[in-house]
Parts: C-alpha cells; sequence; structure tokens
C-alpha cells in the first residue's frame, strides 16, 4: 500500500464514522468546544493543546467503538454473549472519555464572568438568529438519518 493511499483509506474511514449519530454528536460538541473557546476565553498553550487533545480522545474511542461495533456484528449477526460484553466494553470506553471531557470542560468554561459576556454578545438579534440557526443545523446534522450509512 502506498502511503498516500493510506490517508485515502484513511478518510474513508472518518467518512464512515461521520454516519453514526454518536459521532456526529461529539463532531458539534467539539465544534462548540472551539468556537467558544477562541471567541470568548483566553487558552493558554497548554489549555488548547488539554482541550484538542481531549476532543480527538472521544471522537477517535467514538470510531473505534463503531468499528468493533461492525466487525461484531459482520462476525456474528447472532446474539453472542462474549460479542455483547465487548461491544459495552466499548461502548463504555467512550462514555468514560466523554464524561471526563465534560468534567474539562466545566473546569475550563465555567466562568460566571464569561457567562455574562457570552449572553452579551448574544443579546444583539442578528448574534442570536445565527446562533438558533446552528443549533438547528447541528441537531439536524445529529438526528436525521446518515443517507451514507453503511453497515
Amino acid at each position: 500500500m502506498s502511503f498516500f493511499k493510506g490517508f485515502f483509506y484513511a478518510g474513508r474511514g472518518i467518512a464512515n464514522a461521520v454516519s453514526e449519530r454518536n459521532f456526529r454528536f461529539h463532531l458539534c460538541a467539539a465544534a462548540a468546544v472551539i468556537f467558544f473557546g477562541a471567541k470568548f476565553y483566553s487558552f493558554g498553550k497548554t489549555q488548547w493543546a488539554v482541550l484538542l487533545l481531549t476532543c480527538a480522545a472521544v471522537l477517535s474511542l467514538e470510531a473505534v467503538n463503531t468499528a468493533l461495533e461492525r466487525l461484531c456484528d459482520k462476525v456474528s449477526p447472532e446474539k453472542d454473549e462474549l460479542i455483547r460484553k465487548s461491544k459495552d466494553i466499548s461502548a463504555g470506553a467512550v462514555l468514560i472519555s466523554a464524561i471526563f471531557a465534560a468534567v474539562i470542560g466545566v473546569l475550563f468554561f465555567w466562568d460566571t464572568e464569561k457567562f455574562a459576556v457570552i449572553a452579551e454578545y448574544f443579546s444583539e438579534p442578528i448574534r442570536l438568529v445565527l446562533l438558533i440557526i446552528c443549533i438547528i443545523a447541528a441537531a439536524l446534522f445529529v438526528f436525521l438519518p446518515s443517507r451514507s450509512k453503511k453497515r
């Protein structure tokens, strides 16, 4: 396999992961973290590194969980206790990373003075409308079925 073909296959894998609702949810959460962090907070390099690595960890574990679930479904379409436990452990790993990501988010973003700044920023009608449009678009992106979903 050529070096560049590996990037093609990895990109295809990411596209397949995006077909999963939970991956799309985590992708939107990561986008919100990056937007609000860049717009309203003065994070240093270390804080940005922690935030980005945390987002990458959750997204990566979600992708690995999806890959394991698909492989398990292919290998054993019928109910199997070992397959169920493997899938549960994989999903649990995603949950653990998501819980710790939320804790890191609270530690980094919980600032009542910043909340007031954010509220003031979105008190301008056009910004509020754009925020609502973004929230609706994110909800549609997450919850509408993916047309490219491949099992």
